[in-house]
């Protein structure tokens, strides 16, 4: 008796097994994509954040990010000790004739407005005068036009940014000299927040009358003293 001869699959049909392989597949590569976008966001954003800032300054020319009329600041970083010579320049930058407000002069800005060299960066000073009321912590109107031309440059600024308060040796009447530093100081950086600097960017230092950079035996000197420090910092990480 002749054996019974199995039937084949039509050839037509094995197209399929490869097609369900297929599907299967992907099927499972979007299940990845899926378990790979429920990631917590603020740990991705915290990743990315340190390692930007972790490789903003190999090269001061890698980052891209300064507009070109603050290419100066790149070339202070190469050679720090060319800001002296070149403060006038950077303050003409930052404040060009037709935008001081009417209460400051060109002169008054000279004398209360310096460019210094800082082992964690390059820091722009400036003076109670140009930014406060003797005796208060309030910005004056002419501060905040004065700060404005300031702010695209911290925007722009691919590190970390210090703010620090300093006073005069005279003791405050009603407040502590740290604790009044520390209020101007964060007067400041509440103007930067509020006309779109990243607050997670800003940092405030309160170093009352220690660091002077003038005699505090002088009226002139004190005047010096009593200052705000705004530090572009040079290096990831950095803290003063």
């Amino acid at each position: 008796m002749a054996r019974k001869k199995k039937q084949r699959k039509p050839i037509e049909a094995l197209w399929m097994v490869t097609f369900a392989d297929m599907v299967t597949i992907l099927l499972t590569f979007f299940i990845l994509l899926l378990s790979m976008a429920s990631l917590d966001r603020e740990i991705i954003r915290e990743v990315i954040t340190v390692f930007q800032e972790d490789i903003a300054f190999i090269s001061p020319r890698s980052a891209g990010r300064v507009p070109d009329r603050f290419l100066i600041f790149e070339d202070l970083l190469e050679k720090p000790w060319e800001i002296l010579e070149k403060e006038n320049r950077i303050k003409d930058l930052l404040f060009p004739d037709d935008v001081l407000p009417p209460e400051i002069s060109k002169s008054t800005l000279q004398e209360n407005l310096r460019v210094l060299a800082r082992p964690e960066g390059i820091a722009l000073m400036l003076t109670d005068e140009l930014l406060f009321p003797f005796g208060q912590t309030t910005l004056n109107p002419a501060a905040r036009q004065v700060l404005a031309q300031i702010v695209p440059l911290v925007m722009a600024w691919p590190s970390a940014v210090n703010i620090a308060g300093y006073t005069d040796d005279i003791p405050g009447i009603h407040k502590d000299n740290y604790e009044f530093a520390a209020e101007r100081a964060t007067a400041v950086m509440e103007y930067l927040i509020i006309n779109g600097v990243p607050d997670e960017r800003l940092s405030i230092s309160a170093y009352g009358p220690h660091f002077p950079v003038a005699s505090n035996e002088t009226e002139q000197g004190r005047s010096q003293n009593r200052r705000v420090e705004i530090l572009l910092k040079t290096k990831a990480g950095a803290y003063i």
